[in-house]
């Protein structure tokens, strides 16, 4: 087959969702998702959990992605597979599964990086969907990352900023978990928040030189700030809480937008791209849009179904690999922390 009809098998399993997807060239033939309901129960992630009910799901997510592409295994040019970064255990079942796909069928095996995926996902075939040009910006956000990449190509990244400690999505799942809503918080925060006056409260921004950010002094000025009016009014929270949502997601928004415009004029890059879990985030989704639409830089945001973990955007980064010949061996090792 040639390049343009290169069929690679997509797996993801970096943290509760277990992903897998099948890409032909550039499109999309299937992609499949089986998320973990169950920690919800417990306010955040219970790694054990995730790696058993990984476990449990892989073949049959991979056997549904298969059959809704209408591929065979032996159809498969390569298997790709997220190495890191993310949970150890979830992580290993992932690599360990597509290793031994790998070894009985003898196809090529791919290991991705996760965050580098986020950003390939631009590049996904899609109507509704432009990929952006080369050299381009891209503010990830995710769970647990934050970051400004400049986007060389498609296999040279660049990080002009990150996170020195908690990073957006984490903001919003633990102020979220604060103001008493389920896990995980960062949807309810945005529907909430819809509903709310996004100018009612205000909490402190931190002040982080150049293109890093900040959010655990805004969690805990968050905290402080509700400790204080529930002493004042036992009933607070449920009272405020469309005006809470709102004004803690302008925050957060606040600064992530201010970044990126920043990123703008230290490069002079015109096209900017958002990636991540985060970025389906309707309140960054439009400011980002807006601000950088007043500034004359065009922007580039992934289809819904891609923003979140999923095994399509491992089967797009896995594409690229497979073009430039970059292959991993039965040696492959999955790792939690995995330098960009």
């Amino acid at each position: 087959m040639t390049t343009g009809t290169t069929i690679i098998l997509g797996i993801e399993s970096s943290c509760d969702d277990t992903a897998v997807a099948v890409i032909r060239g550039n499109v999309i033939l299937s992609n499949v998702v089986a998320s973990q309901l169950i920690h919800s129960r417990y306010g955040g992630v219970i790694p054990e959990i995730a790696s058993r009910n990984h476990q449990e799901m892989i073949w049959l997510t991979m056997q549904e992605a298969l059959n809704q592409a209408n591929v065979g295994m032996e159809q498969l040019n390569a298997i790709a597979v997220t190495k890191g970064p993310g949970l150890l255990g979830s992580l290993l079942v992932g690599v360990s599964f597509a290793k031994g796909l790998s070894l009985v069928t003898n196809k090529p095996l791919l290991g991705v990086h996760h965050m580098k995926a986020h950003i390939l996902a631009h590049f996904i075939a899609d109507a509704n969907q432009i990929a952006p040009p080369f050299p381009f910006l891209c503010l990830t956000v995710s769970g647990g990352h934050t970051q400004i990449v400049l986007v060389k190509t498609p296999l040279e990244m660049e990080i002009l900023g990150k996170t020195i400690d908690d990073a957006a999505g984490e903001a919003f799942d633990k102020a979220a978990k604060m103001l008493g809503l389920p896990y995980p918080g960062g949807p309810f925060i945005d529907k909430y928040g819809m509903l709310g006056n996004e100018n009612k409260f205000v909490f402190s921004k931190p002040k982080i030189n150049d293109l890093d950010f900040s959010f655990s002094g805004l969690k805990t000025s968050i905290k402080y700030q509700l400790e204080k009016w529930e002493r004042e009014d036992s009933n607070f929270v449920k009272s405020n809480r469309n005006d809470l949502c709102a004004s803690i997601q302008k925050t957060i928004v606040d600064i992530l937008v201010d970044k990126c415009i920043l990123a703008v004029k230290q490069t002079g890059i015109r096209d900017f791209a958002l990636a991540g879990g985060v970025s389906a985030n309707s309140k960054l989704r439009a400011q980002f849009v807006g601000k950088m639409d007043e500034i004359n830089v065009k922007t580039y945001i992934p289809k819904f179904d891609y923003c979140t973990d999923n095994g399509a955007m491992i089967a797009m980064a896995g594409k690229f690999l497979f073009e430039h010949k970059i292959f991993e061996n039965q040696e492959l090792c999955a790792q939690a922390k995995l330098n960009f």
